[in-house]
């Protein structure tokens, strides 16, 4: 019998708490004289710049920017408030976005920032997005307070970021938290750099910053928006759909013009109780949940007049929405059987290949630009490869994607 290892486990060590910023909590710009003056510290500073933004998701209606936080070597953190001044953002913070075209901008979960940014004029020329990288790296932990612990060795104090940033004036603490987001964001991007080097991924990294770089973040407006309110599900008839769209149409209306979240005008909840039960009156309506209140009540004739638009709608939306691309793949075996065993054999190929780069699947191609391959997939005249090539670079898929997942999926649509 092999003798057994009774070595204590090696603990990783304890992460050093990064509770506060190192040189204190700037005072946050406001003023046009203020912000410029924030614009001629970061100037004097050299290298990229760690960038990041607060919004007030789930409290305001848009999607703006409340407070933009920016730090560079040699120049440390600025905080700007884009708002609080009451004038143009864009030309009130122009001074500062004219600064920031001079290098790399450093942003962890880039997308989730860049839309509101440009709305004041900010477009970086250059782009290093931390929490992509650690995607590419194979971490299956990418938030940021994970990757400085794991790269850095350091702990960073988080907990605000849900918070309602539109709130003025802003608490200490959550300035301390803003200023932290930006702290370190310069070095995690040194080191994530480092890992990908050594994995061989550094071109990878780069064309995927520059594909979202180059992406269109204007709003659009994708028809049917309605549907997606949470437990649609439960409406069965057409009739109810009507009621769940045109109450949700008012709330959208009053929420835009209020600039006020949706849920906080009337939860999705209430939108489906009452599609279910289809009140009359006000009575009927003021006894469902959520309607009771004293907010509901106000408003009840409203929610009845949507009510009765949707009874009188002659054209109730169908039960599905329509559209272009494939259904559900849950539905493939019963409709296009075919289909449904070349997306099982392309899974199955992609899964071989993300476990071998170490990089997800949804990362290495994206998934609905495979199943619509599949869904429509006719065996060529011509090469496989070059038809599945040109179908992927239509799509928007990068070289370093294509290069890997094209061989893999003409040998899985051929085999299935």
């Amino acid at each position: 019998m092999s003798e057994q290892n009774t070595e204590p486990a090696t603990e990783e060590p304890a992460p050093t708490p990064l509770s506060h910023p190192a040189d204190g909590v700037p005072e946050v710009s406001v003023t046009r004289s203020q912000i410029g003056a924030a614009a001629d510290l970061l100037a004097g500073g050299h290298g990229p710049f760690a960038v990041d933004a607060e919004r007030a998701s789930g409290f305001r209606y848009s999607n703006r920017a409340y407070l933009i936080q920016i730090r560079r070597t040699g120049a440390g953190t600025v905080l700007i408030d884009p708002v609080g001044a009451g004038e143009d953002p864009a030309a009130l913070l122009r001074p500062v976005a004219e600064v920031l075209d001079d290098d790399e901008w450093i942003l962890h979960a880039a997308d989730q920032d860049l839309a509101c940014l440009a709305e004041v004029g900010m477009w970086p020329k250059a782009l290093y997005d931390t929490e992509l990288a650690g995607r590419l790296a194979g971490y299956e932990r990418v938030n940021l307070a994970a990757m400085v612990q794991r790269l850095l060795g350091l702990g960073l104090d988080k907990g605000h970021g849900a918070a309602d940033w539109s709130k003025r004036p802003l608490p200490a603490d959550w300035l301390n938290y803003a200023a932290l987001d930006v702290e370190v964001l310069i070095e995690l991007r040194h080191a994530i750099a480092d890992v990908l080097a050594g994995q061989g991924k550094t071109d990878w990294a780069a064309q995927e910053f520059n594909h979202l770089r180059v992406t269109d973040y204007a709003t659009t407006t994708r028809r049917d928006r309605w549907r997606r309110t949470s437990g649609i599900h439960k409406v069965r008839d057409q009739r109810g759909l009507a009621a769940v769209r045109e109450l949700w149409t008012v709330r959208d209306q009053i929420a835009a013009r209020r600039d006020i979240a949706p849920g906080r005008i009337l939860p999705d909840s209430a939108i489906i109780a009452a599609a279910v039960a289809n009140p009359t009156t006000a009575e009927e309506l003021l006894a469902l949940p959520v309607f009771g209140g004293p907010r509901q009540r106000r408003s009840a004739a409203t929610w009845l007049a949507a009510l009765a638009a949707a009874r009188d709608n002659p054209e109730p939306p169908e039960a599905a929405e329509s559209s272009s691309g494939p259904p559900p793949p849950s539905r493939w075996a019963r409709r296009k059987p075919e289909a449904a065993a070349r997306l099982e054999a392309a899974r199955a190929a992609l899964g071989v290949v993300s476990e071998r780069v170490q990089v997800p699947t949804e990362n290495l191609i994206i998934p609905d630009l495979v199943r619509r391959l599949c869904w429509d997939w006719k065996p060529p005249k011509s090469d496989t490869t070059v038809v599945i090539e040109e179908f992927l670079a239509a799509g928007g898929a990068r070289p370093w994607q294509r290069e890997l997942t094209v061989p893999v999926l003409a040998q899985a649509l051929g085999s299935a």
